[in-house]
């Protein structure tokens, strides 16, 4: 029986975790030799950030909370690693899985080395050049410790194998992000501002901003928001808050009227909310893949991403704080010149039976 330790530490995790849980599930229901553990370090732990998501995506409830909560990347990943040694020496397995690229990745990674335990990095290969990002730090390092690869695009492969991985352990398998939108295209929820804010479909445009380049300095976010909700065309911007853009915008004594603050949404409604809207701004990496798979345009309030097929086949455009850009962008967004985009390779839903059938395939090797 192989068994693997499935790490979930933030919202985005999640998303790509719940589809692999799906698929061990049905793997289990057919008798194939698997078994899974899954462990949320508690990274997130805003009830709309983390619990929410495991009634979203039908996940069951972890095996173990870890609890580590929030605190300094030194100080949050080091607990996670103090916390998942303790985990993995009671519950040990043959492989550790670790999705993405917050500090849960890393950490629970090399923990795993160091005990001897082989590890699996799903959305391996993601490269933003851009030290800057803490979340490009987590990828090289979770990559360097690595046994086993799987890959959202060909071009991902081609960056671990310039990196000397060896071929053979790289799979390209698709996004498992897109699988658990795939099978919850038909359970979106309206959220209740919806009708509260008096919404049409494709009449407003959503906006999320995390990154600390956007929101650690109140000076830069203020700029952003106001020349958003000027450029705007009067259409309302719905903008879920970040817990980390909530501390900095609480201390605004004004923002633009037709930008509308919200607490976070649960995936469900967040969803509904982007499938329903005529553009979306943002500076996250996940949701330039949503927005892409639902052809929805993207502006990426960013320099740089470590998903290029969203600007190469996709809806996305990177527009970092450029004013003439971001200005330029809205321009043809409301003369209807936005490009359509296609939906990149292997983004069909079924990214996580790939990732089992290679799982059981290694167990009888």
């Amino acid at each position: 029986m192989m068994k693997v330790t499935l790490i979930a530490g933030a919202r985005p995790n999640f998303m790509k975790i719940g589809p692999i849980v799906h698929a061990i599930e049905n793997a289990k229901a057919s008798n194939k030799s698997i078994d899974y553990r899954l462990v949320h370090t508690g990274q997130h732990y805003d009830e709309k950030l983390s619990n929410s998501f495991f009634k979203d995506l039908n996940i069951p409830e972890p095996h173990v909370n870890l609890g580590v909560g929030s605190g300094s990347h030194a100080v949050q990943t080091a607990n996670i690693m103090i916390k998942f040694e303790e985990e993995l020496a009671s519950n040990p397995c043959d492989f550790v899985l670790v999705v993405g690229d917050v500090n849960s990745t890393v950490a629970c990674a090399l923990v795993a080395k160091k005990m001897n335990t082989k590890v699996i990095h799903v959305e391996a290969g993601l490269r933003s050049y851009d030290m800057r990002m803490p979340e490009e730090i987590n990828r090289i390092a979770t990559d360097a410790l690595a046994d086993v690869f799987f890959t959202t695009t060909p071009e991902a492969g081609y960056n671990l194998i310039e990196k000397g991985c060896n071929k053979s352990n790289i799979y390209f398998v698709g996004n498992t992000m897109i699988d658990s939108l795939v099978s919850n295209l038909g359970n979106l929820v309206k959220p209740a501002l919806f009708d509260d804010q008096a919404l049409s479909e494709t009449d407003y445009l959503v906006m999320t901003l995390h990154r600390p380049s956007n929101v650690d300095e109140q000076s830069k976010l203020a700029k952003i928001i106001n020349l958003i909700g000027e450029k705007c065309n009067g259409k309302k911007v719905i903008f879920p808050v970040h817990p980390r853009t909530k501390q900095i915008l609480d201390q605004f004594s004004s923002i633009p009227e037709n930008i509308y603050c919200t607490e976070p949404l649960g995936y469900l409604e967040f969803m509904y909310l982007v499938k329903n809207s005529f553009a979306v701004i943002t500076d996250s990496g996940g949701i330039q893949e949503e927005t892409t798979y639902l052809g929805i345009p993207c502006i990426t309030l960013r320099e740089n991403t470590e998903r290029p097929e969203t600007t190469t086949l996709g809806t996305n455009e990177l527009l970092g704080f450029n004013v003439e850009a971001i200005s330029n962008a809205f321009s043809r967004l409301f003369n209807g010149e936005w490009k359509r985009g296609s939906i990149p390779g292997l983004w069909d839903g079924k990214a996580a039976e790939r990732i089992v059938r290679a799982l059981i395939a290694m167990n009888t090797h």
